[in-house]
């Protein structure tokens, strides 16, 4: 596979930047059963205290808890469905991000600022103050280019890594899912 370069990331930004505000869409469902395996869902429930239920996420420690257990403010993974597109390349690796949500909706800190709610299907979750940051598994997957260019003042502003979010109403989501937005007040 051959990863994107910094000249093509940024030619693709424009589609990016065309993401909806809001009446986004639920492009991607993945659960992560356990540590680098990944199902393409079409359907799955949320639940407040599981998250995404069949994934791995509580049983993922925490280097950000006091205990070292799962954290409770990252249940989910959220990532804007254009630029995880622009970085795959092939949509059948998609999926290698890690992110259980690939939305197409602006993910940037001006449009979803910490504690916005999410509603799709019949769930609402809601956006954490916990960053979302890329690691070496991303790097490994989409290049090094694509690492550093979620770290520019770009990247870090409109969130191309992604967001945390937890669940605070289950429900059932299902993939091509309207996703409304309601920010924090104030």
């Amino acid at each position: 596979m051959e990863f994107r370069t910094t000249d093509q990331l940024q030619a693709g930004l424009a589609e990016v930047e065309r993401s909806p505000i809001d009446n986004g869409t639920l492009e991607l469902i993945v659960r992560r059963p356990a540590v680098d395996e990944r199902e393409v869902l079409d359907e799955a429930a949320l639940g407040v205290a599981e998250g995404l239920v069949g994934d791995s996420w509580n049983q993922r420690g925490s280097s950000r808890t006091g205990d070292g257990g799962p954290h409770p403010d990252m249940q989910l993974n959220i990532m804007n469905s254009r630029f995880l597109a622009l970085i795959a390349g092939d949509p059948e690796r998609m999926a290698l991000a890690g992110d259980q949500l690939a939305v197409d909706l602006s993910l940037g800190s001006d449009n979803l600022p910490p504690w916005s709610l999410l509603r799709i299907g019949d769930s609402v979750i809601e956006v954490t103050d916990q960053p979302h940051t890329g690691c070496a598994k991303f790097t490994k997957r989409f290049g090094l280019d694509a690492f550093h260019f979620l770290k520019t003042d770009v990247g870090q502003a409109m969130n191309l890594r992604g967001i945390n979010a937890r669940v605070v109403v289950p429900g059932t989501i299902r993939r091509g899912d309207r996703i409304t937005v309601e920010r924090p007040a104030g």
